[in-house]
């Protein structure tokens, strides 16, 4: 633990294994330790926005991709499910519970018959601005606790860990 912060759990757990392994060189605990306990709670609050919706995390990334895709709000399956990075399989299941909530509909294609689209429907607009509003603003609140530098260095340092991990990852 550095004096110029307050002492945490994961500073618990390192003290204890300097004292029963000062061999290792435990120091990579400290950031990805914080990192896990940190994406726990996170995800915790974030549910919550989303439970206030009657959506799981993976319904609000369909609704919220179909959104970002701009007018007409409508995304061959495929693309839907290569952008959130889930199976085909996973893909129907949030599909089929967003369709019989009359959140997103399926279209023909109009450049393929034989293909069908999905698309938002008002409701699922409406739905979905409102849960986009209230979402961000609960991002706001987790980080509201750090200032801009820190919240610019955080974003920095995760980053350049993400390009790592994507890079280590391709090969």
């Amino acid at each position: 633990m550095t004096s110029d912060r307050p002492g945490d759990a994961v500073d618990a757990i390192l003290a204890q294994w300097a004292r029963e392994r000062p061999d290792l060189d435990c120091s990579p605990m400290g950031p990805l330790g914080r990192l896990g306990r940190c994406a726990v709670l996170v995800r915790e609050r974030l549910d919550a926005v989303f439970a206030a919706y009657d959506l799981q995390r993976g319904e609000f990334d369909v609704l919220a991709t179909l959104r970002r895709a701009g007018p007409p709000h409508c995304l061959a399956p495929t693309a839907l499910f290569s952008s959130l990075m889930v199976t085909s399989g996973t893909m129907t299941h949030r599909l089929k519970r967003l369709e019989t909530r009359g959140l997103v509909e399926r279209v023909a294609d109009p450049a393929d018959a034989r293909s069908l689209l999905v698309r938002l429907t008002p409701a699922g607009l409406t739905l979905i601005d409102a849960a986009v509003t209230d979402h961000v603003a609960n991002e706001h609140r987790i980080l509201g606790g750090l200032d801009a530098d820190q919240r610019a260095a955080l974003d920095a340092a995760l980053a350049a860990l993400l390009r790592t991990l994507e890079a280590a990852a391709a090969d």
